[in-house]
């Protein structure tokens, strides 16, 4: 992740080359670069955002971009990888080929990042050869290439890894650069031996780390001592362990948390039984409070650019009501001579309606209010009341359902809710989005397909179906939508496609389908996005019932 953090100064520092940017923008940047600096991420994530929303109101994308891969990078750094790529993606619009090139090659490198986080190294492999193929940094270019072969050795495709661990080493008077000489040279013996555990690849893992040690290479020593680790695990379990203590010992001076937990997992596997345990508290210890630091920084970004968001759309509703306002009186100026008396009764009586229909409006909801979440509530309290043994899980779920029922109060869909079964509101809700350009089909949609299944997971499904249909009306442009329902044992099976646009680059996280993502984790289930499909846009989705 230090890697990462040091591109971003590069970015931050290459701003200086660019156009003259204004002084709203250039303030908010110049507060995130500070925050940054100070470690303070989720300030400096918070002002990218504000001073990216200035740049794309003032059409200067470049810095728009800029923001969007910074905010990325420090997403990536903290572990909210989706939420990495999603930004990243987003960046990609605002970026031009010949002038950004910096920004380019941070952004793809940081989606390499991401994807050989998630396991998917075939991805990982893509992103870090379009950012080797953008960068005009020689020796950077060497360190991408590096990148990408280690995700083929991932991929256990040795025979491309050590293709392009030896091509880099070719590189004239590499051995000069020794950061990369190092890197590449104990890669490459690294990937030999993963290839053929015979082999023999002591001298050179240690020659690497002879190199690391002599230039200060303290990112460079925990993959050495990592690598050694793994080499003397079945050979020699007693230098297994003292390069796997090393490696902790590195991995916290690096404050690298993951590192920390890979190294503590070798030396349980390798410590004896007595001494374990010990190891082992402090591997869960850590690695709760990693995941609670990184599920709070996931929270943090959102909130932020919720937030964000939400200023906007005041703002703009503010300046849409200030509008209104002056052609309103705009418009009686124009009148006021002629028909002053006339306005003013009419004024008078059409304000009598307003104030008779807001009652009547209020009245109503007061009612459903009452009907709906009073009730729901004092049935929670009377169940509550009555129980000797308390569920509290139970009586959340029922907190929920009210909360879910007094929500829909807001979009006046409460008695058609209830009037409908689940796959008629399913079939009604994708038909709605028919029309003279746009065909829906379905498929499979039968009232046996949603037995036993919960509620909620109604609700879930229902809003992830939604997610889909707004998502394809505003980006896909697509003629034609279809969606297939199946149900095998106990898991359902939804086939969504559209001969839409599709996605760019075989990319499948675009804007505003990271909630849909989140909804079907909640289900335990899974969503595969279909990149190879020539045109369009092809989602399988799949939950268990229970």
């Amino acid at each position: 992740m230090k890697k990462l953090l040091l591109l971003l100064l590069v970015i931050l520092f290459s701003c200086n080359k660019k156009n003259k940017i204004s002084k709203s923008g250039k303030t908010d940047y110049d507060k995130a670069y500070n925050y940054l600096i100070s470690s303070e991420k989720d300030s400096a994530f918070k002002y990218f955002n504000s001073a990216k929303d200035f740049f794309i109101q003032e059409n200067n994308p470049s810095f728009a971009g800029s923001c969007l891969v910074n905010m990325a990078i420090i997403q990536c750094d903290t572990g909210d990888y989706y939420g990495s790529q999603e930004t990243a993606l987003s960046a990609i619009k605002y970026l031009n080929e010949k002038k950004d090139t910096l920004e380019i090659v941070g952004n793809y490198n940081n989606l390499g990042v991401t994807f050989q986080n998630l396991k998917e190294f075939n991805k990982a492999a893509q992103f870090y050869n379009k950012a080797a193929h953008f960068s005009q940094d020689p020796i950077y270019q060497l360190t991408l290439l590096n990148n990408k072969a280690i995700s083929y050795t991932y991929l256990k495709k040795y025979d491309s890894a050590i293709h392009i661990f030896n091509k880099i080493l070719a590189f004239p008077n590499i051995k000069a650069q020794r950061k990369i000489f190092s890197k590449v040279y104990d890669n490459l013996a690294f990937t030999k031996f993963s290839q053929n555990p015979l082999y023999i690849a002591e001298s050179e893992l240690n020659e690497a780390l002879q190199i690391r040690k002599e230039i200060h290479d303290n990112d460079g020593l925990n993959a050495s001592f990592y690598h050694l680790t793994e080499y003397f695990e079945n050979k020699d379990p007693k230098k297994a362990l003292y390069y796997a203590n090393e490696n902790w010992q590195i991995a916290k001076k690096n404050n690298s948390p993951d590192d920390q937990l890979r190294a503590l997992q070798k030396i349980i596997t390798l410590e004896s039984s007595n001494n374990s345990k010990h190891f082992f508290l402090k591997y869960q210890n850590l690695n709760d409070s990693l995941q609670t630091a990184r599920n709070k920084a996931k929270n943090q970004f959102a909130m932020i650019r919720f937030d964000a968001e939400k200023m906007k759309n005041e703002i703009a509703e503010n300046e849409v009501e200030l509008l209104k306002r002056n052609i309103g009186l705009s418009t009686l100026s124009i009148f006021l001579i002629g028909g002053f008396f006339w306005y003013k009764k009419r004024k008078k009586r059409l304000q009598q309606e307003k104030e008779l229909e807001v009652k009547n409006t209020q009245l109503k909801l007061s009612k459903k209010v009452h009907d709906v979440v009073a009730n729901g509530i004092y049935q929670v309290m009377t169940k509550i009341e009555n129980q000797e043994n308390f569920d509290k899980e139970k009586a959340l779920d029922e907190l929920e359902f009210v909360y879910e029922k007094s929500r829909d109060i807001s979009y006046e869909n409460e008695d058609a809710k209830a009037e409908q079964d689940f796959n008629e509101r399913i079939s009604n809700s994708i038909g709605s989005f028919k029309n003279d350009i746009v065909k829906t089909y379905i498929a499979g949609n039968e009232k046996n397909i949603w037995e036993n299944v919960s509620l909620p997971k109604q609700e879930e499904i229902y809003q992830v179906i939604r997610e889909l249909l707004v998502n394809m009306k505003k980006h896909s442009k697509a003629s034609i939508v279809s969606f297939r329902f199946e149900r095998t044992n106990n898991e359902i099976i939804i086939h969504y496609k559209d001969n839409g646009i599709g996605v760019p680059g075989g990319v499948v996280y675009k804007n505003g389908l990271a909630n849909m993502v989140s909804r079907i984790e909640i289900l335990k289930g899974q969503i595969i996005f279909d990149s190879e499909t020539e045109k369009g846009l092809k989602i399988d989705i799949s939950f268990p019932v229970y």
